[in-house]
């Protein structure tokens, strides 16, 4: 359990820290040459951010995901609980572990932006409604929004994680929804998807971020909960002795070789 909840806190640190901080620094950025007539965008835009998340995503379910099953979000261990896809026993360490990761990263970034001598109030890719959303949305929307956006990642995440799934695939799935789901999420409330990364910047961020956090926990949590109670239903796939836990010792659980022999842990 140790090692899970390292490459968990791990996953959500890398998480948070390469995706939150291209948001902060490299999403509007302006340079101007000597040849250039005006100031010219080199930043990587909102396209760049959404591909920052998937990406991340995607790269630490492959180095980690054998470990703990690659979560790096409470909305997606709770689906995978509710869907009995993931002990019930292990969802709060798991929590505590992605919240604290998530911590340390918003920390390191909080760091940084004061080492350039700035306020990192408002300036940590907060998640946020009504003024704080970067195109104004409410909070019915913002709501709406994050719970679809999530019920669809996580639908993606028990899909992709099944054992008769195309084998190795799996990480470029998830990480692809995470991105798209980014694409209709960041102009609405900078996306969430994911209370882990929302709480790891909001304490940091201030500017009314921690007052709106709870939107940013409960609207994840609501999609996840959809999800995982109707994937077996949707689909007609039921899959719930499959856990999506990393590392299996259990021949019930294991993953089988091209003869259909368990393949257990050493």
């Amino acid at each position: 359990m140790s090692s899970r909840l390292g490459a968990e806190a791990l996953g959500t640190f890398w998480l948070v820290f390469v995706a939150c901080g291209t948001a902060i620094f490299n999403a509007k950025v302006v340079t101007q040459a000597l040849s250039d007539s005006a100031p010219v965008p080199v930043g990587v835009g909102r396209l760049g951010v959404a591909l920052a998340f998937g990406l991340v995503v995607a790269t630490m379910i492959y180095a980690v995901g054998h470990v703990s099953g690659g979560h790096f979000n409470p909305a997606v261990t709770i689906g995978l609980a509710i869907a009995k896809r993931f002990d019930w026993g292990d969802v709060l360490p798991y929590l505590a572990a992605q919240v604290v990761g998530g911590l340390l990263a918003g920390g390191a970034l909080a760091g940084l932006v004061a080492s350039r001598g700035l306020s990192s109030t408002g300036n940590l890719a907060a998640n946020g409604y009504g003024d704080a959303s970067p195109d104004g949305f409410g909070l019915g929307a913002v709501l709406v929004v994050e719970a679809l956006m999530t019920a669809f990642f996580v639908y993606v995440v028990l899909g992709a994680t099944k054992d008769d799934a195309p084998r190795g695939f799996a990480p470029l799935a998830i990480g692809f929804a995470f991105t798209l789901a980014h694409f209709v999420a960041i102009p609405v409330s900078n996306a969430s998807i994911n209370p882990a990364r929302s709480t790891a910047v909001a304490f940091f961020n201030g500017a009314g971020a921690p007052g709106q956090l709870w939107a940013f926990w409960v609207a994840p949590i609501v999609g996840a909960v959809i999800a995982g109670a109707t994937y077996a239903w949707i689909t007609g796939d039921d899959r719930r002795h499959m856990d999506v836990d990393g590392s299996t010792s259990d021949i019930a659980n294991a993953e089988r070789d091209e003869a259909g022999r368990p393949v257990l842990d050493r």
